[in-house]
């Protein structure tokens, strides 16, 4: 077996114009949002006017990253202290510290097969409780049934704020993600969809949550220099109402994310052509279940998913081991400790223990991978043949 020599970490290099842009940012030494000339929208505006429209959304606010950007949006809805508030069982760190952050309590909801939240445990669980909102975690790009889930939220009046990290430029039955419920939550973290390092955005077509939000991110009284932002009426209380909780992005960061929006789209057809080949190799081999994608869901496949069922902790660590030995990093989330960007709701200690059978099964034999643009197809070719070999030879081992 030809071993991988490629990194899962490496991403491609900053476009040439967002590189300039950034010079030119850097040049003038207004990297600050608000410190703009007359007449001059500057750079994060202008980033807040294009995503918007991108979005199809009437407002977006640039922030300091996607976790800051979730609990923004949580405190801009009025969630607080001892507030309940649902989000997936199966999700990164950052979701349920976002909760902790505004000194909420989450409430985990079982995941399916798919790796999509199970709305029947979700409307079990908002019955049985009465939680401030959803905070939905699109967990590595998959979307569940975004037409029913909110036919199930509306019926019990619970609002939805979206976490689409992993889901920006994708899209159910041609909605965008992000668009469906209060407001969206996007990231620009360097293993993102758009790489400025770090960085976040909300978008909105609510005037209220979003001028509360903007106020919240630390415009003081200068709210009208945004690119996107409700009209100035809207502040008139909410300005005085609402702490300055500084999050602001910064004018370089921007510079950087502006030119790589246009190319966004072109880059989800070059993720999906990677994800697909490996989908495709990985759905015949036995013992590997690969997750459905249902027809209504446009994803973006910039990692990809797949579970062994049948195998226990050790054929799972085997598996792990003898991918890396070749050059394939894998992550397993059914792992006691977490490991890198990688865990569990066991280990998050800052969140009541709770029960969710259906979800660490599931997790026990999930395995994850990133595909950065720095592969190419033949890359990836070469992937999934590894990860098909260490696969069977796990499991003729386990049935020795």
């Amino acid at each position: 077996m030809q071993p991988f020599t490629g990194s899962f970490t490496q991403q491609e290099p900053v476009p040439e114009d967002a590189i300039e842009a950034a010079v030119d940012v850097m040049r003038s030494g207004r990297l600050h949002r608000y410190n703009t000339v007359q007449g001059e929208l500057g750079p994060v505006a202008e980033l807040e006017k294009a995503y918007a429209a991108y979005q199809g959304s009437e407002y977006c606010l640039a922030c300091t990253s996607g976790g800051y950007a979730m609990a923004t949006a949580l405190r801009a809805l009025g969630v607080g202290v001892g507030d309940t508030v649902l989000t997936n069982g199966f999700t990164l760190a950052p979701v349920p510290g976002a909760i902790a952050a505004v000194g909420a309590e989450a409430l985990l909801v079982e995941i399916t097969r798919n790796l999509v939240l199970d709305l029947d445990d979700l409307e079990a669980k908002i019955k049985a409780t009465d939680p401030k909102c959803l905070l939905l975690s699109n967990m590595r790009g998959h979307l569940c049934d975004m037409e029913a889930l909110m036919a199930l939220l509306d019926r019990n009046g619970v609002p939805l704020i979206e976490d689409c990290a992993h889901t920006m430029g994708a899209a159910w039955n041609g909605r965008k993600s992000g668009s469906f419920g209060v407001a969206g939550c996007f990231s620009t973290q360097t293993y993102k969809h758009m790489n400025s390092g770090e960085g976040g955005l909300i978008t909105s077509d609510d005037p209220v949550f979003m001028a509360r939000a903007i106020m919240l991110s630390g415009s003081y009284m200068l709210y009208d220099r945004h690119g996107a932002a409700p009209s100035p009426e809207v502040f008139e209380d909410i300005r005085l109402d609402t702490p300055n909780m500084s999050g602001r992005m910064d004018n370089l960061r921007a510079s950087l994310l502006l030119p790589q929006l246009q190319a966004l789209e072109t880059n989800i057809d070059r993720w999906n052509a990677r994800h697909d080949l490996v989908a495709d190799r990985l759905r015949r081999v036995d013992g590997i279940d690969v997750p459905d994608r249902p027809e209504q869901e446009s994803y973006v496949g910039s990692s990809f998913q797949f579970l062994m069922p049948e195998a226990n902790a050790d054929r799972m660590q085997q598996v792990v081991k003898q991918a890396k030995a070749l050059g394939v990093e894998l992550k397993w989330f059914g792992a006691n400790i977490p490991v890198g960007f990688t865990s569990n709701h066991q280990s998050w200690r800052y969140v009541e223990a709770q029960d969710l059978p259906n979800t660490d099964a599931i997790l026990a034999g999930l395995l994850d991978m990133r595909i950065p643009l720095t592969f190419s197809l033949e890359d990836c070719a070469n992937v999934a043949d590894i990860i098909a070999h260490v696969v069977e030879q796990a499991l003729q081992k386990g049935a020795a």
